[in-house]
């Protein structure tokens, strides 16, 4: 069941991300709006296009979510990879994404002040020259 529905995420996530996909969306919208007139632009022909956006905006947040998901998950275990392979990196931050807000926020302070003082050093280093 978790492949087929990766499958098909991946098929309809790249198939409503092409060209012909958004053409397919102006014009049925163009239409839409050109039927107004026909029906006296009644609820009902409100009605169509807001359910129809609804249904499809509703099937498309299940889609997305699933293909961020997974290109999340294959970016973090790059990064987990590079990490494990450059000598000198703190292994320590592999599943980072793993760790607590409040461990977060403690190595974010710690790269904040790791970058202020590398500015800092940049900042004299030119400086002198």
């Amino acid at each position: 069941m978790r492949a087929a529905f990766r499958q098909l995420s991946q098929f309809s996530a790249d198939l409503v991300a092409s060209g012909p996909a958004f053409l397919v969306a102006i014009a049925s919208v163009v239409i839409w709006l050109a039927t107004g007139p026909i029906y006296h632009y009644s609820d009902t022909w409100q009605l169509v296009i807001n359910t129809a956006t609804s249904v499809i905006t509703f099937l498309m947040v299940f889609l997305i979510q699933n293909t961020q998901a997974r290109d999340t998950r294959a970016i973090q275990l790059k990064l987990d990879e590079l990490l494990r392979a450059i000598k000198g990196a703190r292994n320590a931050l592999v599943r980072l994404e793993d760790l607590s807000d409040a461990d977060l926020d403690n190595l974010r302070e710690e790269f904040t002040r790791l970058a202020a003082s590398s500015k800092e050093e940049l900042t004299e280093k030119s400086g002198r020259g």
